[in-house]
């Protein structure tokens, strides 16, 4: 009786203290330089280099994309072309909407439903779930995607890959506007 009692009290000290700690947000992030606006950063052409690691942390994937990027008042339009080590290419192309208030929409043929973005500072979250095929088959995985503005030209990405809320990897990515 002792021994569950503790084991209760041990669980609900557990799930206060995680209750305590919050996720970051973009507004977290307001006061740092250089401001990232996405219809400035991703206007002409842009080259990324990227890993998968799985959750163990083992690079599984590494690629190449080459981005063709431009917008139309408020839409704008990323052309994405993946090449994997691998010598397998995937192409992608988002069409985003700029909102007010620092908020951003975003869809693309593999993109189920529209992707949500936020900005503030030099930090940009999306969220999104994304159908990708592994093997002969083709998951729904949701994708919990950060981007931070170092300069005017570079950008970094890490975005954390989930399925039923479990982990199942991340992608990191170095963008340099040419």
């Amino acid at each position: 009786m002792i021994r569950r009692f503790l084991l209760a009290g041990a669980a609900a000290a557990t799930l206060l203290l995680g209750a305590c700690a919050s996720a970051p947000t973009p507004a977290d992030y307001a006061n740092e330089t250089p401001v990232f606006d996405l219809r400035s950063y991703f206007n002409g052409d842009i080259t990324a280099h990227g890993i998968f690691t799985d959750r163990a942390g083992k690079v599984a994937r590494r690629f190449t994309v080459l981005m063709k990027c431009s917008w139309v008042g408020e839409d704008g339009v990323l052309d994405e072309n993946f090449t994997y080590s691998d010598g397998k290419k995937e192409r992608r192309v988002w069409r985003l909407k700029k909102l007010p208030g620092g908020k951003y929409t975003g869809t693309a043929d593999d993109v189920v439903g529209t992707a949500l973005g936020e900005s503030a500072g030099n930090a940009l979250r999306w969220s999104y779930t994304l159908h990708l095929p592994v093997g002969d088959s083709v998951y729904d995985v949701q994708f919990d995607d950060w981007m931070y503005l170092m300069s005017d030209r570079v950008m970094l990405n890490k975005a954390v890959m989930s399925k039923f809320g479990i982990r199942l990897g991340e992608v990191t990515l170095s963008f340099y506007k040419n």
